[in-house]
């Protein structure tokens, strides 16, 4: 049974998300404090944490960046706001979907089971293997199954659809794929992202692996298209 962490000051909705999990087989934790739900997250054990952005003690952007530097649970933001503003700034610290009050239970719900299904594909699509896998082109050295990447002897560190983004189109050398489709593959066809996400977080890669991100090396763009990953460099 997959546990999921709901981190939120309003004990009504903390409950009501509770109970249209746990009827879909969930098993949610509430906590109410923004403290307390970061020395949870960080305890680990959870497979998905639900995050209000106001919160008594931190906020849930603070919570966001805290548990990235550790792990890379998938994380959905809850906010009141209709804006973009707190969307752009959870998506740069590595949150995988964002939903605003009010919302539909059951549309949070199926946000959930979606992104818990494309993390654990994404953590089983390769084969259980002794060796460590390693995708190596020119500098650029992805370790896969520690989730690790470096270019020369310099670790780079990734935020969590950073690494994904880039790992799926290692994966596929010299196939371009629109951004649209990376949109689907990385977030899911039920996050709220559009395909300006998906250019954001390209260029964020780029500035990290990239010797000279405006000529990129790795990462190309097919203008019109979408975006290649040119192996054999």
């Amino acid at each position: 049974m997959n546990k999921i962490l709901i981190v939120e000051d309003d004990l009504l909705i903390a409950e009501l998300e509770r109970d249209y999990l746990v009827v879909a087989d969930f098993e949610p934790v509430i906590e109410t404090n923004g403290k307390k739900g970061l020395a949870l997250a960080l305890e680990g054990g959870f497979d998905l944490l639900i995050l209000d952005v106001m919160l008594e003690g931190i906020n849930g952007f603070d919570i966001c960046r805290e548990v990235r530097k550790k792990c890379n649970v998938p994380i959905i933001m809850v906010t009141a706001k209709q804006d973009d503003i707190d969307k752009i700034k959870g998506l740069s610290l590595g949150i995988d979907d964002y939903i605003t009050k009010p919302f539909s239970p059951a549309e949070l719900v199926a946000r959930v089971k979606a992104h818990i299904q494309i993390h654990e594909r994404l953590l089983h699509s390769q084969p259980e293997t002794t060796n460590e896998e390693i995708i190596k082109t020119g500098d650029l050295k992805i370790i896969v199954n520690a989730r690790r990447v470096f270019v020369g002897d310099r670790e780079v560190k990734l935020k969590n659809k950073e690494f994904e983004l880039l790992l799926f189109l290692a994966e596929n050398p010299d196939i371009v794929f629109s951004k649209d489709t990376i949109l689907d593959r990385i977030w899911g066809i039920d996050s709220t992202a559009d395909t300006a996400t998906v250019t954001v977080h390209i260029n964020r890669i780029r500035e990290k692996i990239e010797k000279t991100p405006s000529e990129p090396e790795y990462i190309l763009t097919v203008w019109g298209v979408g975006y290649k990953f040119c192996a054999g460099k």
